[in-house]
């Protein structure tokens, strides 16, 4: 036990990701995790794990948070919490360094709008250049009528499409990180799911795909950048004079327009492929707080008509 309190943090870091978390989650979540790795090898190249206290844990933290806002200060503690505490629960720690630390981290930046309201929607729709074959302008079109995720849209194949009964189905991602790419598991059991899909659409892309291979992605030709759809996006939103999104906010606008037009929490929850309906209502917490304003404001328009 001794001579485990003298090893470096670092290094009983890496072997606490390589036993636990090697193999049990998603490659890109593993990613961050080694992320964290850096930068405590980089802060904190010669704590031991046995000189673990509140005050050089706290150290730790304020360090990190010199250079990253206060969410992503607050991820890094989470992910290297979990191996100090099993480092309490091994007995090479005697107390939780990690009790009532605090959070800190550098201002925000600016957030971009994170969804477009349905007229500005309509005006980006009308920039799209919808060409004969596949192209850029056709994922975004999908992507703001289907809320599906990046990774999710760039791994569908012609077999994914059930137009008859006007079906996509979602079984798996497209690892577009790795430079050959592949095919993966979704984020969840929950993001297997069947989304619906207006006639328009299905009619549209029953002849787009009509002559593609059926078990091969239909936008994937060659590695695909997050950014070379941004791009298209910015140009297409600049064109359009509406705020300029991203890709991932394609999402959070399907959502966001679902929940204005009455659609259900758990109805648009289950589009999303979200685990619970816990996730949409923190992730869309601004507009569910505006729907219920409005609903108070027709209860009582409703009950002063009771008279």
């Amino acid at each position: 036990m001794k001579r485990k309190r003298a090893q470096l943090f670092h290094k009983y870091f890496e072997e606490w990701i390589e036993l636990y978390k090697v193999g049990s989650i998603r490659s890109i979540t593993l990613e961050k995790y080694y992320m964290s790795l850096q930068w405590v090898t980089k802060l904190a190249p010669g704590l031991k794990i046995g000189d673990l206290d509140r005050r050089s844990y706290q150290t730790l933290l304020n360090a990190y948070a010199e250079d990253h806002e206060k969410q992503t200060t607050m991820d890094f503690h989470h992910q290297i919490k979990g191996a100090i505490l099993d480092a309490v629960d091994e007995g090479i720690l005697t107390q939780n360094p990690t009790r009532k630390v605090i959070i800190k981290g550098k201002a925000p930046r600016e957030k971009k709008p994170k969804f477009l309201n349905q007229h500005e929607v309509q005006l980006l729709l009308r920039e799209l250049d919808l060409k004969p074959e596949i192209n850029w302008d056709w994922f975004i079109l999908l992507v703001t009528k289907t809320g599906l995720r990046f990774s999710e849209a760039l791994a569908l194949t012609p077999d994914d499409f059930d137009f008859f009964n006007q079906k996509i189905t979602i079984t798996k991602t497209w690892n577009y990180r790795n430079s050959i790419g592949d095919f993966q598991p979704t984020k969840n059991a929950s993001s297997v799911r069947n989304i619906q899909m207006d006639w328009q659409l299905a009619m549209q892309f029953s002849q787009l795909v009509r002559e593609l291979e059926m078990d091969q992605p239909i936008f994937v030709k060659k590695r695909v950048f997050n950014s070379t759809i941004n791009n298209r996006l910015k140009v297409l939103c600049t064109n359009a004079s509406i705020p300029v999104i991203t890709v991932h906010s394609l999402r959070h606008t399907h959502a966001s327009l679902l929940l204005f037009a009455g659609v259900s929490i758990a109805s648009v929850a289950k589009r999303l492929g979200h685990s619970s309906m816990t996730t949409t209502q923190e992730t869309y917490l601004h507009i569910i707080q505006e729907l219920e304003n409005q609903d108070n404001d027709k209860i009582m328009r409703h009950l002063a008509t009771l008279v």
